[in-house]
């Protein structure tokens, strides 16, 4: 019995020598969706394949600590640790991944866990530990790990509904955006795909490279829309209100960007920042995945706008300087509305 314990052990330790493995996340992560998480594989051993692994994962979000100090069982007053710890260990969301297959030497392997993120935040990841039976089944050998990833969880889409704005504010003759679009300004010309209209091929830049190479024009924008959330604690003073009013700015920002018509965004007391690519909508749906209430219940003066110009109504604020800004306030108890120049535009 003691030979076959020593074995077991030796034929364990050999059993996990050589496996790297690595966390790889696809991002954007939203609450409420399925997310994906890949765990790489590879069996660096010359000669030995690796058998009847598996691997514990958890995920949970990262709580703001900023204003608490630590404190231990001796100095803290009316802790209970046997409830904090539970607390925390519900909040977590725990999953196994099996390797049923051997892992030949040399060889890679790739796994998938798929959960669902229940609230927008920062996540944290990790593998927690790699546990074995292998190689008689009767002992369980288990390591722990420090590998762990960070990612960000947009907040859950909503539906909402739209109200007819009749008080629009078009510019003359279209404002052009430096983005593709149907306009009349000349913005780049790229390779032909299938689908592109034989119309918009340039047939002498295509001459010259031996490449099919179509034009590609500057968007027009018609009617665009600066949006502006605010997020005063006295003006948002229930937790469930403030989650649907950020799924609203996110799902509104998301659906404008779409449609071409979003110019810039700002959050509380910052500068409008242009919202012209991708990259700045990702920007900004990072922001609206940690912004908290402010805890100051003083009315925030616009963006860009003198102290001597500031309005107690939020619909009205940024009317100096800029028009057709969507701001958002509570749609009664329960309720969000999207208001452009005072008029109500959408609600959920």
């Amino acid at each position: 019995l003691l030979a076959c314990l020593i074995l077991s052990g030796v034929l364990s330790w050999l059993n996990l020598r050589g496996v790297a493995w690595r966390l790889r996340l696809v991002p954007p992560l939203r609450a409420g969706q399925e997310a994906a998480v890949m765990l790489e594989l590879r069996n660096g051993k010359n000669f030995l394949p690796t058998y009847g692994l598996w691997f514990e994962l958890a995920a949970s979000a990262m709580a703001d600590t900023r204003g608490f100090r630590p404190e231990s069982t001796w100095t803290g007053r009316n802790l209970d640790v046997r409830k904090m710890l539970a607390q925390a260990d519900a909040a977590k969301t725990r999953g196994q991944l099996a390797l049923r297959t051997r892992l030949d030497p040399r060889g890679e392997a790739r796994l998938e866990w798929v959960f669902k993120p229940a609230k927008r935040g920062t996540l944290r990841v990790e593998l927690t530990s790699v546990g074995s039976l292998f190689p008689f089944g009767f002992l369980k050998k288990a390591i722990g790990t420090g590998l762990r990833a960070d990612v960000v969880v947009w907040p859950a889409p909503v539906e909402y509904r739209r109200h007819a704005v009749a008080s629009l504010r078009r510019p003359a003759g279209g404002e052009r955006v430096a983005r593709a679009g149907s306009g009349a300004d000349l913005l780049a010309l790229r390779r032909y795909e299938a689908g592109d209209s034989h119309r918009l091929i340039h047939w002498k830049a295509s001459a010259r490279t031996r490449t099919l190479l179509v034009r590609q024009f500057a968007a027009e924008s018609v009617e665009g829309f600066s949006l502006w959330l605010r997020t005063d604690a006295a003006l948002w003073p229930r937790p469930e209100q403030f989650e649907l009013l950020v799924s609203f700015c996110a799902t509104l920002t998301e659906d404008l960007f779409r449609a071409g018509r979003l110019t810039s965004v700002a959050l509380d007391n910052e500068p409008p920042a242009p919202v012209r690519r991708v990259p700045d909508l990702e920007a900004f749906l990072d922001q609206l995945a940690v912004v908290q209430p402010r805890a100051n219940g003083a009315a925030a003066s616009s963006p860009r706008q003198s102290d001597g110009q500031r309005s107690e109504d939020p619909a009205s604020l940024w009317q100096v300087e800029r028009q057709n800004v969507m701001t958002f306030a509570p749609d009664g108890v329960r309720g969000v509305a999207a208001y452009v120049d005072g008029k109500k535009a959408a609600s959920t």
